[in-house]
């Protein structure tokens, strides 16, 4: 089996959004709950081959691991209490990328991408170690799970000063519980847990309209060279 990671999906410029890429690893495990680490930035536009590994998948690029997938226990992960939409709404209009993003290409935060071809997640922190956005699903993205991997990303790594320590996805274990309808407006929220040296834990979860849990997830982040 191989995938192609579209440079549609990018997160960096360069690579793919790891929420998205973690998505397509989980799918071929077949399991409720999955965690996937991400050896390296995932290449874009390149034909990938999907292995058995020694507890899961193995996503590889030549002789390389790109991510390896494996089954996960559910207790592992805990909710980000939610706020009305409202106030989430509120919240995206000081969201920190709108001034200073390290990946404004980025398929789920990206403040470069036009409605349609980017999810324009724009995390606001609300002060209390939470972020809050609202998702307006678009109609390619819905009823798909992939989109809501995707979107229990960014909001986590944006509940750290990631505009000023840029930081990847390394680690994401997710649960996908329901997904979206088209034209939904849903609400996600990150949580920063905590950090040391160049490791960021973050939580998120997504809410349809209706207040249903979309996903949950945990996440580390990886703390990135700049210049």
């Amino acid at each position: 089996m191989t995938l192609t990671i579209g440079r549609r999906f990018r997160g960096p410029s360069t690579s793919g959004n790891g929420g998205y890429v973690a998505s397509l690893v989980a799918a071929g495990l077949g399991v409720d709950v999955a965690t996937v680490t991400l050896r390296i930035p995932p290449p874009l536009d390149v034909e990938l081959r999907v292995l058995d590994g020694p507890e899961g998948l193995l996503l590889v690029d030549g002789d390389t691991t790109v991510a390896e997938g494996v089954p996960a226990a559910e207790a592992e992960l805990e909710a980000v209490a939610p706020v009305p939409a409202d106030d989430a709404r509120e919240a995206s209009a000081s969201y920190p990328g709108l001034q200073r993003h390290p990946f404004p290409e980025c398929f789920v935060c990206g403040t470069e991408r036009a409605p349609g071809d980017g999810m324009r997640l724009f995390p606001g922190r609300l002060g209390d170690g939470r972020t809050a956005c609202v998702w307006t699903v678009e109609p390619d993205v819905a009823k798909d799970p992939r989109f809501v991997w995707a979107a229990l990303d960014c909001p986590g790594g944006w509940s750290a000063p990631i505009e000023g320590r840029p930081m990847v996805l390394g680690r994401m274990t997710a649960r996908v519980a329901d997904v979206p309808e088209a034209g939904e407006k849903c609400v996600v929220m990150g949580l920063l847990i905590g950090s040391e040296g160049r490791k960021t834990w973050t939580a998120t979860t997504a809410y349809g309209a209706d207040g249903r849990e979309l996903g949950r997830a945990h996440s580390t982040w990886i703390r990135v060279p700049t210049e």
